[in-house]
């Protein structure tokens, strides 16, 4: 399977890095308005993870400069969209219809109209929609849900989120919520996201924080609101431009333990109710490869991924919209459906 990939800032160089351990596939096609991105230099290019950059020889691959011409390209038989947020709609759009799969990443779309309209499309055309929810991938993050899906740990009491980060300075649309849907949209999609796949859909959000995004600042504490369910908390944002490491963590109060992660001592611990304490077993593939693998077995298959499927990544944004409505409104309760 050929696979063309639209953008080659950030996440499109980490999506280039990671195909190379994914099987039954190739790149088949790059895109870029960027002629040195193009002939395969993207050592320039930032992000708040330490992947991604360097030289890519892209070999007989086609080299466009138009999203537009890439999805053309007869040869290309799935789209990776690695662009800012706004163009995630008409591109994956535009693609579907043109008989090609279609992963784009994250957030789905801006609103939860465009997030409808890219899944009407891919049912019309027949073919796979997958949103790079990379984190429902991650390892500490996948042994964590197998635990308490399989019911190891009991019931789920609380969970808590943080991911934060230095306001990011690689991508000036960032701070363009037209195009970004702001910090905390464009970063704690995830958390929102990996709280659906755990709990569900809430019945509503409230949050409390602070936006000031030319400062680099957008920070959130934000509850997900269950009627039969945890106390769910997602908290971070931007802390100021440039020196803030970036960060995530998670710690998930069962019965029968408490499951504690954090970015930088890897490893997922488990503290037990008899106290004991111990690591967990974690799969060993990479997380952007896992994610990028399931998105290419859906393809080949013909089916859309059951690890990830676009109407749970449209509800994921509905959430994490209803969290910023509560912030503008000081903390009241949002309805999330």
């Amino acid at each position: 399977m050929r696979i063309g990939v639209i953008g080659l800032g950030f996440m499109g160089s980490a999506h280039l890095a990671a195909y190379k351990g994914v099987s039954g596939c190739e790149i088949g096609a790059v895109c870029s308005s960027d002629e040195r991105k193009l002939a395969g230099d993207l050592g320039g290019v930032g992000g708040n993870l330490d992947r991604g950059g360097g030289r890519f020889d892209f070999g007989g691959a086609g080299r466009y400069q138009k999203p537009a011409d890439l999805i053309s390209d007869p040869s290309v038989d799935a789209v990776d969209i690695c662009t800012p947020t706004h163009l995630h709609n008409p591109l994956a759009i535009e693609a579907l219809r043109a008989g090609k799969h279609v992963l784009v990443e994250k957030p789905m779309a801006l609103t939860v109209e465009d997030c409808l309209e890219m899944d009407e499309a891919a049912v019309s055309s027949g073919r796979v929609l997958m949103v790079a929810q990379v984190l429902r991938f991650f390892p500490e993050y996948l042994a964590a849900r197998q635990l308490i899906v399989e019911g190891e740990l009991g019931s789920v009491r609380m969970a808590s989120f943080r991911r934060r980060c230095a306001a990011p300075a690689w991508g000036k649309w960032l701070k363009d919520p037209q195009c970004s849907g702001g910090g905390v949209f464009d970063l704690l999609i995830h958390d929102f996201d990996y709280a659906r796949h755990m709990f569900g859909v809430p019945r509503a959000v409230r949050a409390v924080g602070h936006e000031d995004l030319e400062a680099g600042i957008d920070v959130t504490e934000a509850e997900l609101l269950y009627d039969q369910g945890p106390t769910v908390v997602i908290s971070g944002g931007w802390h100021h431009p440039a020196s803030f490491p970036f960060s995530m963590e998670f710690t998930i109060v069962c019965e029968g333990g408490t499951l504690d992660y954090h970015s930088a001592n890897p490893g997922l611990r488990l503290y037990a109710a008899d106290g004991t304490g111990s690591e967990v077993a974690l799969p060993e593939q990479d997380g952007f490869e896992a994610e990028l693998q399931a998105f290419v077995d859906a393809c080949r298959s013909g089916k859309p991924s059951e690890a990830c499927p676009p109407e749970e990544s449209a509800q994921a944004v509905a959430m994490t919209l209803a969290m910023r409505q509560s912030r503008s409104l000081g903390g009241g309760e949002v309805p999330t459906g």
